[in-house]
């Protein structure tokens, strides 16, 4: 577990005191909490707050989490979720031990408890389809319509029960439900739905099973058999807790665990519901459940956020009872933040203009060094290659510009960024009049930017040499939603961002990323952060823009950001 895993645990938040307080009293002796993700699609930004709240309570306890699958649901369960899931807790920082387990592994005790709850007239078997019992659980100002099937004999339910199990009935021919109260004001204790019948095949169990517990069937017990002490939701399953509790109550379990619910995560310009994350995917609307603009831990992964970023997200977002919107640019303040400390300087070109020195010698190369990282000597230097045509910003020109723009106009000297003090002298243009390539001057007393004789200069530009640039491909990404509250006005689609992806193939970029890896972070001076993305390859990089170097965020909070020079 990394040094800052427990953090998000560590502020006075209600969880930790209410842990602290059964501590104390002698309720529970040690701390196991568990993250129990359903294997039907990646995890997402929401997941990692439940990832670090209950690995986080764990470790500051001295307890333990588990990794458990709620695979109850074999429909849309495949083993790519699972190994996903797995990959991506590990990536956050996280690690369960011997503790991985599946509610398929309590499929046998379930079912036992099943029949407890049908032999004690707890239970029993309704032949109505899920539309009629949906029809007749009344609404909340209603009570629910008993089933007609509700008073039928424990021996027959038991029997009917078994044939479920054994086969016989198709799906949805019947169900499993729990005789609670119809007239319950929580709609959740309305006899709810506690075994369904699913032909069809599970990763882990194969065709053993044809009938499945419901997640409000297995949650509870499930916990209960692994000595769960303190079983962490998010507010959805507030309404879910007296069925929790009931269940518990009306059953052998070996253990008594705690329902406690918590607000979930969510951000502006993003929605995390597996659900409509998973159309994405169908649709095509992304390349898939690692694109880089996904909210799943795979796509910002791949996009290159570092998780010790993530994990401090969490951290600052706090754990609350109340739920909240979080404005995206926090989130990217904490990734910023992160890799302004850990990522080395290169120098990358977006949208190469070429530009020529003529009075520097042709056929010159000279290597010029280059500081890997301003705050941290210990990451030394390296060199980069200069002559006499290079590559700058064809947004650092312009041929008559604004009052305030310090950059390549026609006499106006620059400075290049670890290299010499440039004029610019002209623009040419070719038969269209299209700009081609810029035409200056260099002084050669200026070498490593610096003019003798203190003359100074307002705008320092990055570059590349055009000789021995490596050509890339550039990924520039935007948020998924053009409006930060996605879907208020009906249509989840229709606030879908045109302009999530910008994709440059003409980048020009500095010898030294021919090393990059898949992953690892750099950052392009005055651009921003960016990683090479899998679809690299050799003599090909591809890079993804992490996150832009101007924080707006940082400067809401009055601490000013980086900004790209003017």
């Amino acid at each position: 577990m990394p040094n800052d895993a427990a953090e998000p645990a560590a502020g006075r938040h209600f969880i930790r005191t209410m842990i602290q307080a059964d501590l104390d009293a002698g309720r529970v002796r040690g701390v196991v909490t568990r993250f129990p993700p359903e294997p039907n699609g990646y995890l997402h930004l929401g997941h990692a707050k439940s990832i670090c709240l209950n690995f986080g309570v764990a470790g500051e306890f001295n307890g333990r989490c588990h990794l458990r699958f709620d695979d109850t649901n074999p429909t849309k369960e495949e083993q790519e979720f699972i190994d996903a899931i797995t990959r991506d807790v590990r990536w956050l920082g996280f690690d369960w031990g011997q503790h991985l387990y599946h509610a398929s592994d309590y499929f046998d005790r379930l079912y036992d408890w099943a029949e407890h709850l049908i032999s004690a007239g707890k239970a029993y078997v309704d032949d109505q389809t899920i539309e009629q019992i949906r029809e007749s659980r009344g609404t909340l100002t209603e009570p629910g319509r008993d089933s007609p099937f509700r008073g039928r004999a424990n021996a027959e339910s038991l029997d009917l029960f078994r044939r479920m199990r054994a086969g016989e009935f198709p799906n949805g021919a019947r169900v499993l439900r729990a005789r609670i109260d119809m007239a319950a004001g929580n709609i959740n204790l309305r006899d709810p739905v506690l075994y369904r019948i699913l032909h069809a095949d599970h990763p882990r169990t194969g065709s053993t099973w044809c009938v499945y517990p419901t997640y409000d069937f297995a949650h509870g017990q499930s916990d209960a058999i692994e000595g769960i002490t303190h079983s962490l939701c998010t507010l959805e399953f507030e309404d879910h807790r007296p069925l929790y509790d009931w269940l518990l109550d009306n059953l052998p379990v070996p253990a008594r665990p705690r329902q406690t619910e918590f607000a979930r995560l969510n951000l502006t310009h993003t929605v995390l519901s597996k659900r409509f994350l998973t159309e994405l995917v169908k649709r095509g609307t992304v390349s898939g459940w690692d694109d880089p603009r996904m909210p799943t831990l795979a796509g910002v992964r791949r996009r290159g956020v570092p998780p010790a970023a993530l994990r401090e997200f969490v951290r600052r977002v706090g754990v609350a009872r109340a739920n909240s919107v979080v404005d995206f640019a926090q989130y990217e303040h904490a990734v910023r933040e992160q890799l302004n400390r850990s990522a080395p300087r290169r120098m990358g070109v977006l949208r190469p203009l070429k530009l020529v020195i003529e009075n520097y010698p042709e056929g010159k190369t000279e290597l010029l060094d280059a500081v890997n990282h301003p705050d941290d000597p210990v990451a030394g230097t390296r060199q980069v290659p200069f002559g006499r045509e290079l590559y700058v910003e064809r947004d650092d020109y312009m041929d008559d510009p604004p009052k305030k723009f310090y950059r390549l106009s026609p006499g106006r000297e620059v400075r290049l960024r670890y290299g010499y003090l440039v004029t610019c002298q002209r623009a040419v243009r070719d038969a269209t009049g299209a700009l081609d390539h810029l035409v200056c001057t260099y002084d050669p007393a200026t070498r490593g930017g610096n003019a003798p004789d203190g003359r100074k200069v307002q705008a320092t530009l990055h570059w590349v040499a055009a000789a021995t640039a490596l050509r890339a491909e550039v990924r520039l990404y935007d948020h998924l939603f053009a409006r930060p509250d996605p879907g208020a006005g009906g249509d989840l689609f229709a606030d879908l961002n045109p302009n999530s992806l910008e994709t440059l193939a003409d980048a020009r970029v500095e010898p030294a990323l021919a090393e990059a890896h898949v992953g690892e972070a750099v950052q392009f001076e005055r651009q921003g952060y960016f990683c090479p993305d899998p679809d690299s390859r050799p003599g090909k990089p591809v890079f993804n823009r992490t996150v832009g170097l101007r924080d707006s965020f940082a400067k809401a909070k009055g601490r000013g950001g980086q900004a790209p020079v003017a």
